[in-house]
């Protein structure tokens, strides 16, 4: 009788909640308010404003937050000591990441964390701006919506680490890869050299597009030119050292392979632990068969790429729509490089965020899946970093239960993005037949 009446009582305040709810948004003009790139702009001011109120305490002490610590030391070496690295000495990262990592640090040290936010907050700006075409695109104005949203869902990783300048780049890329591959394929080639998961959305352009040679054409150019700085700055032996640079690693705490690892060493089970690697700065776990998993993922997680890239040859060769199989096949190839990865960072949930704003701009009815599994994904992620994190290396269960979740929704997105993939294959419309898809999208992809 107690349990009934507890129910009746949570039940009855849900639906005053959700009455209430509803009532609010219909005053604010429901559906119409989001309809208006004035309020978009708005909610972007706002917003960035939240953002920059958040971090002022720290721009005021002169002081960096996240990954930025890193990033200023790696600055200033070069720029006073003259030792670049990268150049002068191996990196984890793309040559290409010193662009952004240098220009926060030209007004001296005190002011980096201030202009990292600049930058971030520009680019952001200008993928609302692309997303949208200055407002005229309602569908883009949907989708400029679910992008603030995720800025604000991962803004810890977002805010403070690099690929809150790559995320931007990609979002524009796929904007305006139909009506501008070449500049398209500039922005993806930038992106990839900062950080390499974009090279994921180039593969899946180069087996759909059919204006697939501007794209590579750019990307050949920013290459040429990102080699050809790195010769004339005497490091071209580091070049490709990103490639190698993580090939002996262990399993890292919050990639979706360890999790099971994580569970036992949160029971204490078979000397399971979860440790500091003090020469990189981050947590890795071991325990019974932890290397030979770690040695395994990397030859996994391209077999996993090759077989989503004949799926998406299998399904053109049905004669399917190029558009939906270029955004579901590059969800698929960019949650790949995150599911079988022994590597795993809060701030690799960015990757999938362009990719699922691409294609609520593309399809919003068909891409609502994936967008809400990403929004919780993503909140999910920010509970476990910075929240919870440390809970987490400590072995404690609700903080190893959030992760399991959120590792386990990294799977079935990555599941959707399959099975898309494969029931696109099976259809065998004609574009100009109409599926709601925008028409200039589906121009760039038209197959020959």
């Amino acid at each position: 009788m107690f349990r009934t009446r507890v129910r009746s009582g949570l039940l009855a305040i849900r639906d005053e909640f959700r009455t209430e709810a509803i009532d609010i948004y219909r005053a604010l003009g429901g559906r119409d308010m989001l309809r208006s790139s004035k309020n978009l702009w708005w909610a972007f001011g706002l917003l960035h404003a939240i953002f920059f109120l958040a971090l002022l305490p720290t721009i005021t002490a002169g002081h960096v937050l996240g990954d930025l610590p890193l990033y200023r030391r790696w600055a200033i070496d070069g720029l006073a000591l003259h030792s670049w690295i990268g150049i002068h000495a191996a990196w984890v990262y793309p040559i290409g990441a010193l662009a952004p990592i240098t220009f926060a640090a030209l007004a001296g040290p005190a002011a980096y964390q201030l202009l990292w936010f600049l930058l971030t907050a520009a680019l952001n700006a200008l993928a609302v701006v692309v997303l949208t075409r200055r407002g005229r695109d309602q569908r883009g104005i949907t989708a400029a919506w679910v992008w603030l949203l995720f800025c604000l869902l991962l803004s810890p990783v977002g805010l403070l680490r690099l690929e809150g300048i790559t995320a931007p780049l990609v979002v524009m890329a796929l904007a305006i890869v139909a009506r501008r591959p070449f500049v398209a394929g500039v922005l993806l080639a930038v992106a990839t050299w900062i950080k390499v998961w974009p090279a994921a959305v180039i593969l899946a352009v180069v087996i759909t597009a059919r204006r697939r040679v501007s794209v590579m054409l750019a990307a050949v150019v920013v290459t040429f030119g990102v080699v050809a700085f790195t010769v004339l700055a005497g490091g071209m032996q580091h070049l490709t050292g990103f490639i190698t640079a993580q090939s002996d690693r262990a399993l890292q705490l919050e990639a979706p392979v360890t999790t099971p690892w994580v569970w036992l060493a949160a029971l204490h089970r078979f000397d399971t632990v979860i440790y500091q690697n003090t020469v990189i700065d981050t947590r890795e776990v071991s325990g019974p068969g932890a290397g030979l998993i770690a040695s395994l993922m990397t030859p996994l997680m391209f077999a996993a790429i090759a077989a989503i890239c004949v799926l998406m040859c299998i399904a053109l060769a049905r004669k399917a729509d190029p558009s939906e199989i270029f955004l579901t096949g590059a969800l698929a190839l960019v949650g790949a490089f995150i599911v079988f990865n022994k590597v795993g960072s809060p701030q690799y949930i960015l990757w999938l965020v362009p990719v699922v704003t691409a294609g609520v701009a593309h399809n919003p009815a068909r891409w609502r899946t994936p967008a809400i599994l990403l929004a919780i994904i993503a909140t999910l992620t920010t509970l476990i970093f910075p929240v919870f994190y440390m809970q987490l290396v400590k072995g404690n269960l609700m903080a190893v239960s959030l992760l399991s979740a959120r590792n386990l929704l990294l799977g079935v997105l990555l599941i959707w993005a399959v099975r898309a993939v494969l029931r696109v294959g099976r259809m065998s419309e004609s574009l100009d037949r109409g599926t709601g898809i925008r028409q200039p999208l589906v121009g760039s992809f038209q197959r020959t």
